[in-house]
């Protein structure tokens, strides 16, 4: 069982940013990859950005250059850096960890709330 606990949501304005954590704890495999994903109202869950366990990454377009994906190995966590927020980033986070970023699966958090707004 694994279980995670995200962190660091929130309200901001437009342009500014915020910084979520997610950290893993339980029966976690050697090897995995973690990702962020969200939802917002009426869509479906998308992808935001997800890295490996060595460090690949790879992002939804509409974040590229704005988000930054990281991890510490260490600490089983996975941030996500979120810059020059924008409107349409208003959704519910959700932390995942599979055995890759592709794969199907895997364990989620219970999400956390970001609002963009003015």
């Amino acid at each position: 069982q694994v279980q995670l606990v995200e962190s660091g949501g929130g309200l901001e304005q437009p342009g500014g940013s915020l910084r979520l954590s997610c950290a893993a704890s339980g029966s976690i495999a050697s090897i995995y990859a973690m990702g962020w994903y969200r939802q917002a109202p009426g869509n479906q869950r998308e992808l935001v950005a997800c890295i490996s366990i060595g460090g690949s990454t790879n992002y939804a377009d509409s974040v590229k250059g704005r988000f930054t994906i990281s991890r510490d190995h260490g600490k089983n966590t996975v941030h996500l850096q979120m810059n020059d927020l924008k409107p349409e980033d208003t959704a519910v986070y959700y932390c995942r960890l599979a055995a890759t970023c592709g794969a199907r699966g895997g364990s989620w958090g219970q999400g956390t709330q970001v609002t963009v707004s003015s």
